[in-house]
């Protein structure tokens, strides 16, 4: 997926609708499926499990992807969204005196979560070891501004009932 078609500002008469479009692909996207075509019998569902938490200042998201080697893995980041995408591929091997059985899940996968406002993308750090992806992203605490606003009573017929009207 083109992460340039993300960041475009749509304009015109229907952008929500085009944007349920390309969300409902992500969704099938994420599924292994094309809304287009029909089951491919060839790929598996297969979809790494995350978390998202934020420790230490900061963003920490984290994939399950066992048997994944680094170069297996893609990683795309914009200042909206965290893509992570792969392909774990089935090496069959067959056997012709014995039992042979699978119940692993194999094909390509493609994962896209929102970022918060104020994760430093350019300063992001990835690392995979013993099948769990880590992307790790400073992010900028906000400080909450806060004060107590004082209410005016106000009776019939005052001055500041006549500027209201």
């Amino acid at each position: 997926m083109d992460t340039k078609k993300l960041m475009k500002v749509e304009t015109g008469p229907f952008p929500l609708l085009r944007q349920f479009q390309r969300d409902f692909d992500s969704l099938f996207e994420k599924f292994g499926l094309d809304r287009f075509n029909a089951l491919d019998p060839a790929r598996a569902f297969w979809v790494p499990d995350v978390e998202v938490f934020e420790r230490g200042g900061e963003l920490v998201v984290r994939a399950d992807v066992p048997g994944l080697k680094k170069d297996e893995i893609k990683i795309e980041l914009t200042d909206q969204e965290l893509v992570i995408e792969g392909e774990r591929k089935q090496d069959l091997e067959e056997k012709k005196d014995g039992f042979f059985r699978s119940e692993r899940s194999y094909g390509s996968f493609y994962r896209a979560m929102p970022l918060p406002e104020g994760v430093k993308v350019d300063q992001a750090k990835a690392s995979v070891h013993d099948g769990v992806l880590e992307v790790k992203m400073p992010i900028a605490r906000r400080e909450e501004r806060r004060r107590r606003l004082e209410i005016q009573e106000t009776t019939v017929g005052s001055k500041a009932d006549k500027h209201a009207a």
